[in-house]
């Protein structure tokens, strides 16, 4: 299974990409939502979407929309912290606006291979 996913911490990106490869998924990486949609375009068959949602140039959850809009079938799951406001309003506002499953950081690999395998 192809997974993308899209985190603008290099050291969150780096921890869910090595998890995800020792796993056997084949992992595509973008630092921004800009990014993100662009490798969506190259590989049409990716199945999974990680998002952060506090990111530059594109958030997380305009990033949300637009894979709804144009990639019904990709199952997303949105990861945040929150930033200063704390995660939770971020998270409940990413499920109303289609994301499959949210994720608070921090969160250990097994809670997000549990989170995959729901899918």
């Amino acid at each position: 299974m192809k997974i993308l996913v899209v985190e603008d911490e290099a050291a969150v990106r780096k921890f869910i990409c090595t998890l995800l490869k020792r796993e056997n998924y084949t992992v595509f990486e973008a630092d921004n939502g800009i990014n993100g949609l662009l490798l969506l375009k190259e590989q049409k068959d990716i199945a999974v979407m990680i998002t952060d949602l506090i990111m530059p140039q594109k958030e997380g959850i305009e990033t949300i929309i637009e894979v709804k809009k144009h990639y019904p079938s990709i199952k997303i799951i949105a990861i945040s912290g929150g930033g200063q406001v704390g995660p939770e309003n971020f998270l409940v506002l990413a499920d109303a606006l289609g994301a499959d499953t949210t994720l608070k950081k921090p969160f250990s690999g097994h809670e997000l291979l549990h989170a995959i395998n729901n899918l």
